[in-house]
């Protein structure tokens, strides 16, 4: 394996080990946002519920309100009972009596129904809060054993991130561009080895990222030149794995 190669090899060997730290540090990082959200939701819930009983109370307090405007409507009528002059006037204020106590009787019905609506919303947010509550519990112990985690794979990060700047500076620019580019890809695995099929000659060359099969142009190339070489279908570098080297073709 030449020079060349071996340095892509040893690149893309931190790149993959990079790739892996990125995951995990973004798996922990996304596992405290998504419990953020999740009690941001149930916060707006609460305040949803909360407000929605703000004004079934202020509904409840309009209509008692304007029941006991009837009711004292109710108390002035058979009061003008006892002045009536005539049977016809006596039954008059009688009938518009027995209307107000009829639409009242329905009214204090639909006061009673709004204060139970009142009550079951009630419920509802406080059973939200308590929901709060054990998610708010949850986010405080999963940043505690979230955070020296994200502390400890950060300085990881830093470390392999140098060594990929070492292990970049051994590649040529021009190299370098194409395994970037093309790792970029493939969360770092910008490299694929060439796989032999078949015991004995002529053998089938299979790329190793894609699995697709391969001219034995790609094989003999490498084995005598160290340069860069293609895979025609997933694009990734090719390389000669040490026991492919030396097997014939």
């Amino acid at each position: 394996m030449g020079k060349l190669i071996d340095a892509l090899l040893q690149l893309q060997s931190v790149e993959l080990d990079l790739a892996h730290l990125r995951h995990r540090l973004k798996a922990r990082q996304s596992g405290v946002a998504a419990q953020e959200r999740k009690i941001e939701q149930l916060q707006k819930d609460y305040d949803a519920l909360h407000q929605q009983s703000l004004d079934k109370r202020k509904d409840s307090d309009r209509l008692s309100l304007d029941l006991r405007g009837r009711e004292e409507q109710v108390a002035r009528l058979r009061a003008n009972l006892n002045t009536a002059k005539t049977n016809k006037e006596y039954a008059a204020i009688l009938t518009q009596i027995n209307t107000l106590k009829a639409d009242n009787s329905k009214l204090e019905e639909v006061v009673l129904s709004v204060l139970q609506q009142v009550d079951a919303i009630k419920a509802d947010a406080e059973k939200v809060q308590q929901q709060i509550q054990g998610e708010t519990a949850r986010l405080e112990e999963l940043r505690r054993t979230s955070g020296g985690e994200i502390q400890k794979l950060q300085a990881m990060m830093s470390e392999l991130t140098a060594r990929r700047a070492q292990a970049a500076a051994t590649v040529p620019p021009e190299g370098l561009a194409v395994f970037e580019r093309i790792a970029a890809n493939y969360d770092g695995e910008g490299m694929a080895a060439i796989q032999i099929h078949g015991e004995r000659p002529p053998h089938d060359y299979v790329c190793g990222g894609c699995f697709m099969s391969l001219n034995a142009e790609h094989v003999n190339a490498l084995r005598v030149r160290d340069e860069i070489r293609i895979c025609d279908n997933c694009g990734r570098i090719l390389y000669l794995e040490k026991q492919t080297e030396n097997s014939p073709a």
